[in-house]
C-alpha cells in the first residue's frame, strides 16, 4: 500500500516524545493546516490559545490526564473547521480511540491527511 493510502494510526502520532501513558493517557492530534482561526477552542479551554501573529490556534500541552480532559473535549467539539467536523482530536492513548469530536461515532481518527 502506498504511503498516501496508508491510514493514519493515532497511536503513532507524537509518541516519540510523549510522557508515559500512565501519566498522560490522553493526547491531542491537531490539524493546524486546516485551522480557520475561529477561536472557539480558546474560548472553552485554558489549554488553547490563539496566536494572533499566525491566526492559528495552539495547545499549551498535547499530552494530559483526566484533570484536563473535559475542557480539551469541549475545544474539540466546539471547533467549526471542516464544516463542524473539527480539526482538534482528543485520543485515548490506552485504546487509540478518538474521544472527540468522533463524528463517525466509532472512535476512528477523523483527520483528513
Amino acid at each position: 500500500m502506498a504511503d498516501e493510502e496508508r491510514a493514519v494510526d493515532p497511536s503513532e502520532i507524537g509518541e516519540s516524545d510523549a510522557p508515559p501513558v500512565e501519566d498522560a493517557p490522553y493526547k491531542l492530534v491537531f490539524e493546524a493546516n486546516k485551522c480557520i482561526a475561529a477561536g472557539k477552542c480558546a474560548e472553552v479551554s485554558a489549554n488553547w490559545e490563539m496566536k494572533l501573529s499566525t491566526g492559528i490556534a495552539k495547545p499549551d500541552a498535547y499530552f494530559f490526564d483526566e484533570t484536563d480532559l473535559d475542557h480539551n473535549v469541549r475545544a474539540a467539539e466546539a471547533c467549526p473547521a471542516k464544516k463542524d467536523r473539527g480539526v482538534i482530536h482528543v485520543i485515548d492513548r490506552r485504546t487509540n480511540e478518538e474521544i472527540a469530536p468522533d463524528p463517525e461515532g466509532d472512535g476512528t481518527l477523523s483527520v483528513d491527511w
